[in-house]
């Protein structure tokens, strides 16, 4: 005999009037008893709200934007017996007909389509969950598609009769479940049941996705479908719900941290440890604090910023020209001086080149001053101090404040806010070698400039090839905010300006 059942918001803690943001139900559906039906959300946290009792769905009481509170109608609920629990002293008291009697009945492997033996990478459930019809209860994977196979009917799991790694065919024993349905309707059921390959999708985690346990957790099969989604390990979330539960918010949270820790993106596999001293003598030398610290964010740099870098070479003919000049008259001027102050009169064309991003990723931040971070190679390893205000310091400010901060980084004395607070990064090889290289935005910034040593090149000038002193520069840039056309104008400027020593100038 069936009954209507008003299934009502239960106490939730310190929360008063909070909005539903998810109606995880429809009319019709059947659920099992901790089966979730709706999410809330407050300011401080998302909750799921799971039914107490079993059975199917005949109205539902709330709408999404609602807001409510301890004793609100939630949904009304069409329980029987059948949907109760039952043990095996109850099968065999039991004087109902067998359509409504609890039975033993054998869950096998549906119609997957063109696959055979077929490996199975994840169980999804535990004996004695409760299950709905279509929750999902094992992952297969071929070499092609990953897909999941539903139960064709709910109940509770009596027994699992597959493991991981285990290679499975149409027909053969996946579970048994204990159902209230006949043996003959769960049949029918599965035969008729065919299962559509999906595609595996791991973000934010760097473990393999074949290996990713799940039916240890305490999890609605929404927030368990949600971390397959997402590539996560359940096991490894802590749930904040009741009983341990993890939440939507609990899941989240553990994406976000790992996010937040730099390993982004699509899974890396690790590099092979390897035991060198094998093959010959071997020394373990430690890398340093500023290697480590500077190895963290360079990778975090690279991982997170689709890098774009274009080359160009500039004419600085007359540039050493002036510096020679100044030289002789006991003025000593590096090339990097003109270089930075040719750079500010460009960052003042191309505003964009002297911004962040702002943290939702939809707002860049320009940045009114002009401060360089000048990358400076130290016994210690590789160190970027700041020199600000570049547009209103002098050529020779420039060079003694150079000097200054360089000395500085070689005895390890510079402190944490003498390498904050750049807007754009130049570094330079000119004095070690090289033709080009690609330096690595240093995020938050948006781009770099990389220059190389300066050879004399014959250059054509329409009439005969000329020697000339030519410069390489690097420009790499973040393409989330800066295109091909905008870092070939800023390029096209540059060179310009450090072609004609007056506008270096003035």
């Amino acid at each position: 005999m069936s009954s209507i059942k008003n299934i009502k918001l239960p106490d939730i803690g310190d929360f008063d009037e909070v909005e539903v943001i998810e109606v995880l139900v429809s009319i019709g559906d059947v659920i099992a008893s901790d089966d979730s039906i709706i999410t809330l959300e407050s300011d401080k946290a998302s909750m799921e709200i799971p039914s107490p009792s079993a059975g199917i769905v005949t109205q539902i009481n709330i709408s999404i934007g609602d807001k409510i509170k301890q004793g609100d109608s939630l949904i009304d609920l069409e329980t029987t017996q059948a949907f109760e629990e039952s043990t095996p002293e109850d099968e065999k008291t039991s004087d109902a007909p067998e359509e409504s009697s609890t039975k033993i009945v054998p869950v096998l492997v549906p119609d997957i389509g063109d696959f055979d033996e077929v490996e199975v990478i994840e169980v999804l459930v535990n004996v004695g969950d409760k299950l709905s019809e279509d929750d999902s209860i094992i992952t297969l994977e071929s070499d092609k598609a990953s897909m999941e196979i539903p139960t064709p009917v709910a109940g509770i799991v009596n027994s699992i009769n597959v493991s991981l790694g285990d290679k499975i065919k149409l027909g053969d024993l996946i579970l048994k479940m204990q159902s209230s349905g006949s043996a003959q309707t769960v049949i029918s059921a599965q035969k008729s049941t065919s299962v559509a390959p999906i595609p595996v999708v791991s973000v934010a985690s760097n473990e393999s996705t074949s290996s990713m346990p799940t039916g240890d957790s305490h999890a609605s099969p929404s927030i368990r479908k949600l971390s397959r989604e997402l590539g996560v390990d359940l096991s490894k979330v802590t749930g904040t719900g009741q009983k341990g539960r993890v939440l939507d918010a609990d899941l989240k949270g553990y994406v976000k941290q790992i996010i937040t820790s730099g390993v982004t993106g699509s899974a890396i596999p690790k590099v092979p440890v390897i035991d060198f001293s094998k093959f010959g003598e071997t020394e373990l030398l430690p890398l340093t604090r500023i290697n480590k610290l500077s190895g963290k964010h360079l990778s975090a740099c690279w991982l997170n910023i689709p890098h774009v870098t274009q080359f160009d070479e500039v004419n600085i003919d007359q540039m050493e020209a002036f510096r020679q000049e100044q030289k002789a008259k006991g003025v000593k001027l590096t090339p990097l001086v003109f270089i930075m102050k040719a750079v500010i009169q460009a960052l003042k064309k191309h505003a964009r080149f002297n911004s962040a991003l702002d943290e939702s990723g939809e707002n860049l931040i320009i940045k009114k001053y002009f401060n360089l971070g000048i990358a400076m190679d130290t016994p210690n390893g590789l160190v970027v101090p700041v020199i600000r205000d570049v547009d209103q310091k002098s050529l020779s400010d420039l060079a003694t404040e150079l000097a200054e901060t360089s000395a500085k980084a070689r005895d390890g004395k510079l402190k944490p806010g003498d390498m904050q607070g750049a807007g754009f990064t130049i570094s330079s090889l000119g004095g070690i070698g090289g033709t080009q290289f690609t330096p690595i935005v240093n995020a938050p910034e948006v781009a770099i400039l990389g220059i190389s040593r300066s050879q004399t090149k014959p250059v054509w000038d329409g009439k005969n090839f000329v020697p000339t002193l030519m410069l390489p520069l690097a420009l790499s840039y973040d393409h989330r905010v800066i295109d091909g056309a905008q870092g070939g104008r800023f390029m096209a400027d540059l060179n310009l300006i450090l072609q004609d020593i007056k506008e270096i100038l003035l």
